[in-house]
């Protein structure tokens, strides 16, 4: 089994499948995802990081009231002392961990770009990192070989109400070298932001006012019901770029449910794509600090170029943030994350942060002075084609050795999958970490080279 693959799915129908993985524990309320499940998940995870404070942060879906109250509970139970936060933003969570010199871990409430109905349990470390492969497969044993250690009425810990993280998570995002607060509030920017009902509905729109912007809110309403879908691919940002239009902005954000990814659309309403945030982000930190580059095998070639031109690496990991996160750590990089929209900075956490992404790419504009399309038009030129497949009923090894017979001509790396690649141009197959499918992703020059790729695997498929 690849480091990027499921590390167990427990499957009956499949609409009560529980998708288990590096990204954590995801499943449809009330099917997948039920009280026991919830329950035995958090206590295992006690297990690993211990007793003690705990902070728990949720998105904005309609279950998150009473998953938090399953989680916190199970948490006292265990002899924690559960800190909730309540509905936050991912990246706020972990730096709320990070920040707190008590705290034994964190666990946030999200399945970030999945439908409503699904919910999900992310597990974070003291340092405010996801729990590590080895570490998330030892909690997975654990629950399934039924192990518990719950203590005495003696030793139950309890559940308290925590600060709001946004301020702080704002406040070290604005102190970073690649925001210059002042000539950004100089520019007065107007950018739409829209915020899909998730949990950037508060501190969405209050970065953008503290850096001085004209602000145009969209579904800032934390109901978790997503609105225009849960994820901001370009199809879902029409009534984004309608708003840009009509209000004369210079941009418009799109935040995920839970706030770690960011689409940008440019000031004619036009979406650029999620790579695009991350080439922007990865260019403009690389012309303030020097340092190497960390993406993942799905990402776009363009972080490889800007690298390149920037005389540095660009290494590459198994999809899933914790890879791209402890590669970045572990080699001393300075910038990096998912072509998903998903920036990562190392000196400010080690996470994929939408709010993160939003100051840095105004403070790009602030910069250059130049338009987002202008600046989106001088990224290298590649084109992307993502396409998906239903696991059920397939022989996925041979399917994969039939690829590797085709294109016997290409570089093959299987630390994740299959990744095939040329000179300008890849093709990367793998089951993914969040849904019962098999993901397509190809890149070429020209869209043309990618729709080719993405058809052989069809083909052979």
């Amino acid at each position: 089994m690849s480091a990027g693959s499921p590390i167990s799915n427990l499957h009956g129908p499949m609409k009560h499948v529980l998708m288990r993985s590096v990204s954590g524990v995801r499943g449809v309320v009330g099917e997948g995802l039920t009280p026991p499940v919830l329950a035995s998940h958090v206590h295992s995870f006690v297990q690993a990081v211990g007793r003690g404070r705990v902070l728990v942060g949720r998105d904005a879906r309609d279950s998150g009231p009473l998953v938090e109250q399953i989680v916190c509970a199970t948490l006292a139970m265990s002899g924690c002392t559960a800190v909730r936060l309540g509905i936050s933003s991912t990246p706020t969570v972990e730096m709320a961990v990070q920040a707190d010199a008590q705290a034994v871990g964190g666990i946030i409430l999200t399945a970030s770009h999945n439908p409503a109905e699904w919910n999900a349990l992310k597990f974070l470390d003291k340092d405010g990192l996801f729990l590590g492969p080895q570490e998330v497969k030892e909690l997975f044993g654990r629950v399934d070989a039924g192990a518990t250690d719950w203590p005495r009425h003696t030793g139950l810990g309890e559940v308290v109400d925590g600060p709001d993280g946004d301020d702080l998570h704002i406040d070290a995002v604005l102190a970073l070298p690649y925001v210059e607060v002042e000539g950004i509030r100089a520019r007065g920017f107007k950018v739409a932001v829209d915020c899909v009902n998730g949990a950037t509905f508060r501190i969405g729109p209050r970065l953008l006012e503290r850096l001085g912007c004209e602000v145009v809110p969209l579904f800032t309403t934390p109901d978790g019901t997503f609105p225009r879908g849960a994820e901001p691919v370009p199809e879902a940002l029409a009534r984004l770029g309608e708003a840009v239009r009509e209000h004369g902005c210079d941009l418009g954000l799109a935040f995920d449910p839970d706030g770690d990814r960011l689409a940008l659309v440019d000031e004619s309403g036009t979406p650029l794509g999620e790579e695009a945030t991350l080439a922007l982000g990865v260019r403009h930190v690389l012309s303030i600090r020097r340092g190497d580059v960390a993406v993942n095998l799905s990402t776009s070639a363009m972080s490889d170029d800007l690298a390149e031109a920037a005389g540095v690496r660009c290494l590459r990991t198994p999809v899933g943030e914790i890879h791209v996160a402890k590669a970045m750590l572990a080699q001393g990089c300075v910038v990096g994350g998912e072509g998903n929209g998903g920036l990562i900075l190392p000196e400010l956490h080690p996470g994929r942060d939408g709010i993160l992404a939003a100051a840095v790419v105004l403070d790009l504009l602030r910069s250059t002075g130049r338009k987002l399309s202008e600046e989106a038009s001088a990224l290298p030129k590649y084109a992307m084609v993502k396409t998906k497949f239903g696991l059920e009923g397939k022989d996925l090894s041979a399917s994969i050795q039939r690829l590797k017979e085709r294109f016997a001509d290409a570089s093959l790396d299987e630390r994740d999958g299959l990744r095939l690649s040329w000179p300008g141009r890849w093709l990367h197959l793998r089951a993914s970490n969040t849904e019962p499918i098999l993901r397509a992703i190809a890149e070429g020059r020209t869209l043309e080279e990618a729709r080719a790729l993405c058809q052989a695997a069809e083909e052979v498929l």
